[in-house]
């Protein structure tokens, strides 16, 4: 089974909400998405997923077109209609895509923490985004012997598109596939896409583990 763990808004209280699925084909857990929105004016921008699967537990929560309506501040904070804070957009479901590992990197499990701190500044997220995907992720993966790790582009966002109002600028998603090894193996290494973050700039982390 693969465990996916997605997120994309920055500024909003952790909640997790993991489902099981028992059905003979469970697919994939697509969890703890979230996406941050960084507008360079207060600005009301709605969010709308359209994902390939079932979604499992969203928060806050969509109108009934799968959308999330907030003001958003340029230090990322989020307010709904109710006058409520959020630091980012969480959802997670199940879903059946296939990720590509053709190319990516094999870590040491005691390496990881450092090879994240590097790759993800790499890509474009803040400290602070990279520590939150950091301390989510890190502790299912330090103790493997090793992790094989490949950041998805096309595989992820063709089953999680999203449609954003008014437009981004920059639009930065990062999306980490991943699975625990007993022994190394040898693939082509990835090379990461930078994104340049300038005017209206969204983001978004997460991650599948897949087993």
């Amino acid at each position: 089974m693969i465990r996916t763990r997605f997120a994309l808004l920055a500024g909003l209280a952790l909640v997790l909400c993991l489902s099981g699925c028992t059905s003979e084909d469970p697919g994939q857990l697509s969890a703890k998405p979230v996406i941050y929105l960084y507008p360079e004016e207060e600005t009301e921008v709605t969010v709308t997923l359209d994902y390939a699967g079932e979604l499992t537990c969203v928060y806050p929560a969509m109108d009934d077109t799968s959308s999330w309506t907030v003001t958003a501040a340029p230090d990322g904070t989020l307010t709904d209609a109710q006058g409520q804070t959020y630091n980012y957009l969480y959802w997670e479901g199940i879903t059946h895509a296939d990720y590509d590992f053709s190319s990516g990197f094999c870590v040491a499990g005691a390496d990881t923490a450092a090879f994240l701190e590097d790759a993800l500044a790499q890509l474009g997220l803040t400290r602070r985004e990279a520590n939150e995907l950091i301390v989510y992720w890190l502790p299912r993966m330090e103790s493997n012997p090793y992790n094989l790790i490949a950041f998805q582009q096309d595989a992820y966002t063709n089953h999680a598109a999203l449609s954003i109002t008014p437009e981004p600028e920059s639009l930065l998603r990062v999306f980490m596939a991943w699975k625990a090894l007993d022994a190394p193996v040898d693939l082509p290494a990835q090379t990461l896409p930078h994104v340049d973050r300038s005017g209206f700039t969204v983001v978004e982390w997460g991650g599948t583990e897949v087993s």
